[in-house]
């Protein structure tokens, strides 16, 4: 996807900073880098999360004197997230925008985050986040091999698309061809509802919609608007039936290697970023249904107690409840309350 400075700003909305990465100029120092690091993302350049990195990338980039450079390779330049994540964990890649979903590939309690309909809003989001879960999904990441930074990406709260027809019930899932990520426990989700799930990586979502590989997807309603699925699905439905999170994270061993000084440096400027996006979504989500309404997509907005009834009757918070183990369960619905 391309980037002009006027996508920009209507993506930061109206937040003039969101727009600002344009402005910018890389400092030139006398000499070469000391740290050169390669940061990897799915997301598009014009996604908030990337300007606010390149933002916080150049400002590491002044504050450590030329000695610290992170290269920015937004829109899966170098690969899907999976591949991305196995190059950062063999330190061929150093840094990443990792799904936190994604690492539940290495341990399944890395989706704990996921489970379906666990977050009643934001301010429970945030409060977890924030809090002990977030806490003890970042040991998970540390035992795995990779360092994730202390602030959580703000993703959003999926919601369902479809080209033919809404999303009102549970019923209306059954058969369903749609797009799910390469992540367990998405899958699992999409098949205890009776739908035929796909795992498709992001970078591929529009063409496989287009040519009706499949006929359905969910995501937040910015990357709607963002990625232009508005121009393949016609019906979205507000199910909200899962909160989902991105961490900034670094190769563990690349990560120690960098004197505290610098990590210091990094560190601050990565969280600053990841808070200025979450602000920057939520200015922008105020304003993305109207704008999706707009372009010719129909909403509407279902009960979300029949669903997650019809996932207690498959088994599915029993199942995941087991392959997340006591503790990690017990983390979470502290967080969130009870759930199976």
């Amino acid at each position: 996807m391309e980037l002009n400075i006027s996508r920009r700003r209507m993506i930061a909305g109206s937040l003039a900073a969101g727009a600002a990465v344009s402005a910018f100029t890389i400092p030139r120092f006398a000499r070469a880098a000391e740290f050169n690091y390669k940061f990897g993302s799915s997301m598009a350049a014009n996604h908030p999360s990337t300007l606010r990195n390149e933002e916080a990338f150049n400002r590491i980039r002044e504050e450590s004197g030329g000695r610290v450079d992170i290269q920015s390779f937004p829109g899966g330049a170098l690969g899907s997230d999976i591949d991305m994540v196995s190059q950062v964990r063999s330190g061929a890649m150093h840094f990443m925008y990792l799904p936190q979903a994604h690492l539940s590939s290495m341990d399944p309690r890395g989706a704990l985050h996921s489970v379906p309909f666990a977050f009643k809003d934001y301010d429970t989001v945030w409060s977890a986040m924030d809090g002990e879960l977030g806490a003890y999904l970042r040991t998970i990441y540390t035992k795995v091999g990779l360092h994730a930074f202390e602030k959580a990406s703000d993703h959003g709260f999926m919601h369902m698309t479809t080209r033919s027809k809404p999303i009102n019930t549970p019923e209306d899932m059954k058969g369903l061809k749609v797009r799910a990520s390469v992540v367990p426990l998405y899958v699992s989700l999409f098949r205890s509802l009776g739908a035929a799930p796909a795992a498709i990586p992001f970078p591929e979502l529009y063409v496989a919609l287009q040519t009706r590989v499949v006929d359905a997807q969910n995501n937040p309603l910015q990357l709607l608007e963002i990625a232009k699925l508005y121009e393949v699905q016609s019906f979205c439905s507000l199910t909200g039936h899962t909160w989902e999170g991105y961490y900034n994270c670094a190769n563990a061993k690349v990560w120690a290697a960098l004197p505290p000084a610098m990590q210091a440096i990094v560190s601050k400027n990565i969280n600053a970023a990841t808070l200025a996006a979450r602000d920057d979504l939520a200015k922008f989500n105020v304003s993305v249904e109207a704008s999706l309404k707009a372009k010719g997509m129909t909403f509407n907005r279902p009960e979300q107690a029949p669903f997650r009834t019809s996932l207690q009757k498959a088994g599915f918070y029993k199942e995941w409840k087991d392959k997340f183990g006591p503790e990690a369960w017990s983390v979470l619905e502290k967080s969130v309350g009870g759930l199976a």
